[in-house]
Parts: C-alpha cells; sequence; structure tokens
C-alpha cells in the first residue's frame, strides 16, 4: 500500500486548477467537433436560402475548428507545465536519482582502490625480487657496502664515460683519490672474476 504524500495548500490548488483546465479543454473539443458534425447535415429547406446557409455553416465550422485547435495548444500548454511541475517539485525522485548516482559512483571508487591495491602489491613483489637479484650479483656491492640501486647505476655509468676523466682534473684532490681508490677497486674485482 502506498502512502500518499500531503501536499501544501498552494500545490493542492495548483493541481485542481490543472485538473479543471484539463476537463474544460476536452470538453471543448468534444463539444465543438460535435457542433461541426451536426453542421455537416443537410437539411430540408428552411427560411434561409441554401447559398446563405451554406456561408454561415461554412464560417461556424472555422469557427469551432479554431476552438478545437485552441483547446488543443491549451492541452499542450497543460501538458508543459506538469512536466514543469513535476521536474521543480517531485524532490523525492530527484533526491532518489542523486543516492543511485552516488551509490555507482562509491562502487567506481572501491573497485579503483582494490586494482590500485593489487597493482602496488604485484609492484612491490616485483621491486622485491628485483633488489634481491641486485644485491646478490657483484654490481650491487662496493667497496664491501651496498648501495642503493639508483645510487650505483650513477656511478656506473659515470665509470667509462669521458666527462668522469676530464672531471677528474677539475675535481677536488680528495675527491679525486677517492673515485680513484673506488676505480681500482672496481677493477681489481672485476680481474678476480676473469
Amino acid at each position: 500500500m502506498t502512502t500518499q504524500r500531503v501536499l501544501p495548500q498552494s500545490k493542492e490548488s495548483l493541481l485542481q486548477n490543472y485538473n479543471k483546465r484539463l476537463k474544460d479543454d476536452i470538453r471543448s473539443i468534444l463539444d465543438n467537433f460535435t457542433e461541426i458534425i451536426k453542421t455537416a447535415k443537410v437539411e430540408d429547406e428552411t427560411q434561409v436560402f441554401r447559398a446563405t446557409q451554406a456561408e454561415q455553416d461554412h464560417y461556424e465550422m472555422h469557427v469551432r475548428a479554431a476552438n478545437i485547435v485552441r483547446a488543443g495548444e491549451s492541452l499542450m500548454k497543460l501538458v508543459s507545465d506538469l512536466k514543469q511541475f513535476l521536474i521543480l517539485n517531485d524532490f523525492p525522485s530527484v533526491n532518489e536519482a542523486i543516492s543511485l548516482r552516488n551509490q555507482q559512483l562509491r562502487t567506481l571508487q572501491e573497485e579503483c582502490d582494490k586494482k590500485l591495491i593489487s597493482l602496488r602489491d604485484e609492484i612491490a613483489i616485483d621491486l622485491y625480487e628485483l633488489e634481491e637479484e641486485y644485491y646478490s650479483s657483484s654490481c650491487g656491492q662496493w667497496d664491501g657496502v651496498e648501495l642503493p640501486l639508483c645510487e650505483a647505476f650513477h656511478r656506473r655509468d659515470s665509470w667509462g664515460s669521458p666527462e668522469t676523466t676530464s672531471d677528474l682534473s677539475h675535481a677536488n684532490p680528495e675527491d679525486s683519490d677517492q673515485l680513484g681508490t673506488q676505480e681500482s677497486m672496481h677493477g681489481s674485482s672485476t680481474s678476480e672474476q676473469s
């Protein structure tokens, strides 16, 4: 059983006005159409000449047809007013649509969060395996100290570059001594492996 909402007085009177307009327009269409049909009958001789009667009937049909068109336009305006009234005053359905859309977006957010978490876990596992492989190899050890992955690659790239040798003459003597010691350590470790 559905419970009917109690409308404020202004809305109630507005809906009654819409109902009255609907009944009046339908009655106008029906009455005018009935009169047009009656006018179409050919009657016996009357006191008015047949040509005059035909002209009068023709004019009456035009007026009644115009009344039917006016009532139809009024009904179309009534439909438009009802749609506007429904859009502006149907708060429960608007709230229901908003809550439904909110629920859909929350579901989508949860799915995205789950995918991001699984992607994070997969990347963490792969990164762990790469670090294990790197630190277990000879590249990951330098002078007995394990270097972070990015720093080791930067130093490894700078070993054979000509910029390093030209920069050695401009560098501080302490830095060049340290770099030379590291290069000699690296060279000795590579010769031991071969």
